[in-house]
């Protein structure tokens, strides 16, 4: 299973330095994307195609679906344009948006100093930190991961949440191939907590039938926005207000609310 947290914070180095060479050769006296995209009458859209919920294919229709397409497609009804999706992976995602082949990535791009080097971002659109998971009828207050020293924690192996959990001396920290193994220990009692993204933790509540609940959020909160090339004013303001149209009619939080449960414009807290 992916893990949100782990991706948003892992950009290659190397795609940066690429897409910041390619960016700044499109030179200052290019036109706004924003007559760009209103000429062709089509917002370019990369995406992995293969992060669910975020945007996947359905297994059914092989279609593009999830959250972040149903959000692609909201945004580009409010500028007036098709939405038209380009799958890649992650690893080369940023530096074909930096070689001009899309418009936009929404594909849970954390906002970092780093990345805002090379490109510019909407406002954020998703929220979310690190939180732990715990049994409906836990009695005990588990509120950061100190309060689980002498306790046992599930995680996905390999990810950034594996690193925080045992940074934390005292913790017994138990790793497991993805996220059904460790719930399905945690709603039986043989772990007393897990920990994944809080974007994930929605979901799989939502999705699972087990007694389980969100617990605490860990950590700083992250922001997720679209990136574009720099040099583009006028499409960064029309983005930025179809962005806060959606968030004020509603329907954002009604697509946020069928993927995930909750809104997810809003800081992560416990469930």
């Amino acid at each position: 299973m992916a893990f949100a947290q782990f991706r948003k914070l892992s950009p290659l180095l190397a795609g940066l330095l690429l897409a910041v060479t390619a960016s700044a050769t499109v030179g200052a006296h290019a036109a706004d994307l924003l007559d760009t995209v209103k000429a062709r009458g089509t917002l370019k859209v990369a995406l992995e195609g293969n992060y669910p919920p975020f945007n996947f294919k359905d297994p059914k229709t092989s279609e593009l679906t999830g959250f972040e397409v149903d959000v692609a497609k909201l945004l580009a009804a409010k500028l007036g344009l098709k939405p038209e999706f380009t799958t890649t992976e992650w690893s080369g995602i940023l530096a074909g948006l930096g070689a001009g082949k899309y418009d936009v990535i929404i594909n849970q791009v954390g906002i970092t100093d780093e990345r805002q080097k090379a490109f510019d971002f909407s406002d954020p659109y998703t929220l979310s930190s690190a939180q732990l998971i715990v049994r409906k009828d836990e009695k005990r207050e588990f509120k950061s991961l100190e309060d689980l020293k002498g306790k046992k924690l599930g995680l996905g192996q390999g990810t950034n949440f594996e690193q925080k959990a045992k940074s934390v001396p005292g913790i017994d920290v138990k790793t497991y191939p993805g996220s059904p193994e460790y719930l399905a220990d945690l709603a039986s009692g043989r772990i007393d907590a897990a920990l994944n993204d809080s974007l994930l933790v929605s979901y799989l509540l939502k999705s699972s039938n087990l007694p389980l609940k969100g617990g605490s959020p860990i950590g700083a909160v992250d922001k997720i926005g679209i990136p574009f090339q720099k040099g583009n004013p006028q499409f960064k303001a029309a983005l930025n207000k179809a962005l806060a149209d959606i968030l004020k009619d509603g329907s954002f939080k009604q697509v946020s609310i069928k993927w995930f449960g909750i809104d997810v414009s809003k800081p992560p807290t416990a469930q």
